[in-house]
C-alpha cells in the first residue's frame, strides 16, 4: 500500500510539470474545464451558433457498459434546457475521428438517453461533435455539419442525430475562430473568452485545482495501462493503442515506458507519435 502511494506521488510531482504545458486539445484538460457547466454551455453555444443555448446538466467521462458489444466511455455528454444532447469531444489525429466512430458514438447516445418503455419518437436531438487538431475534410473550412439524406430527393431523412467536426487550426476573428485559439493557449492570459480563462487559471494556479487535474492524469495513466493492454494488443496498430500512446506521450512519458504500458515495440510507439506530428503539421 505504501508503495503504491509512493509511486502515485511520483507520479503527480511529474504531472504538475506537464500540467502547465497543456491546452485544452488535451482530454485530461478539456475534461476538467467542461465539467464546470458555464464552460460547457460557453463551448457549444459558439459551435451550434446559439447566443441563448442553456446547458442544464453535464456528465464527464460517462461510462456506457455495452454487454454484448464494445462499451464506449463519452468524454463530455450535455443536456440543455430542451433535452437535446451533445457529446463534445477533442481529437488528434485523424483516426480518433472517424466517421465510423462518429456513427457509434452517436448510437451509444441514443441506446443511453431513451428508457425502457418509451416511444423511439420521444428521442431528443443529439449532437456528436468532434473537435480536431487537422482538417478531417480537407476542404479548408472551419466546420463541417453532417445528416443524413435521402438520396432520391437529396431532403434530409429527419432522424435528428447530426454529427459535427470543429476544425481547431482555422483561428480567425470570428466566435469560432477565437475559440480554436482558446483551444490551444496553454496560458489563460492569453485567451479571449473570459469563462475559460478563470476556469484555466484555477486548475492551473490553485492546488485544489492541480490535485484535480494530477488526478484525472493519474486515471489516464490507468486507463492506458488497461486498455492499451486489452485493446491495443489485439488488434495491432489500431485506433485505441494510438490514442494511449499519444496520451501517455502527452503526460510526459518516454517512448520506452509507453512501449512497455502498451505491450508493443518501441519503434512502433515511435512511429505512431511521429505519424501523430507529420498530422499536426
Amino acid at each position: 500500500m505504501v508503495q503504491r502511494e509512493s509511486g502515485i506521488q511520483l507520479h503527480y510531482e511529474k504531472y504538475r510539470k506537464i500540467i502547465q504545458g497543456l491546452t485544452l486539445m488535451s482530454d485530461a484538460l478539456m475534461r476538467n474545464v467542461l465539467r464546470d457547466i458555464k464552460c460547457a454551455e460557453y463551448v457549444i453555444r459558439i459551435i451550434m451558433e446559439q447566443a441563448d443555448l442553456k446547458i442544464v446538466d453535464v456528465t464527464i467521462q460517462q461510462d456506457n457498459k455495452n454487454l454484448r458489444g464494445r462499451s464506449a466511455v463519452l468524454d463530455c455528454v450535455a443536456e440543455d434546457a430542451c433535452g437535446d444532447r451533445y457529446e463534445v469531444e477533442v481529437q488528434q489525429g485523424s483516426g480518433g475521428a472517424s466517421p465510423k466512430r462518429a456513427r457509434y458514438h452517436s448510437a451509444v447516445l441514443d441506446a443511453n438517453t431513451l428508457e425502457p418503455g418509451k416511444d423511439f419518437d420521444t428521442l431528443p436531438k443529439s449532437y456528436v461533435i468532434f473537435i480536431t487538431d487537422e482538417d478531417i475534410a480537407g476542404a479548408g473550412l472551419p466546420i463541417y455539419h453532417v445528416a443524413k439524406t435521402v438520396k432520391e430527393t437529396k431532403e434530409e431523412f429527419g432522424d435528428q442525430a447530426y454529427i459535427i467536426y470543429v476544425n481547431s487550426k482555422i483561428q480567425d476573428d470570428t466566435e469560432l475562430g477565437r475559440l480554436m485559439h482558446d483551444f490551444h493557449c496553454k496560458s489563460p492570459d492569453d485567451m479571449y473568452s473570459r469563462v475559460l480563462a478563470e476556469r484555466v487559471r484555477s486548475i492551473k494556479e490553485t492546488q485544489k485545482g492541480e490535485d484535480d487535474m494530477c488526478r484525472e492524469m493519474e486515471k489516464i495513466y490507468e486507463e492506458g495501462l488497461e486498455k492499451g493492454i486489452e485493446e491495443g494488443r489485439a488488434k495491432g496498430i489500431e485506433e485505441k493503442a494510438r490514442e494511449t500512446v499519444r496520451n501517455l506521450s502527452a503526460m510526459g512519458l518516454s517512448a520506452d515506458k509507453i512501449a512497455s504500458a502498451v505491450q508493443v515495440s518501441i519503434e512502433e510507439v515511435r512511429e505512431w507519435l511521429s505519424d501523430g506530428a507529420k498530422a499536426v503539421r
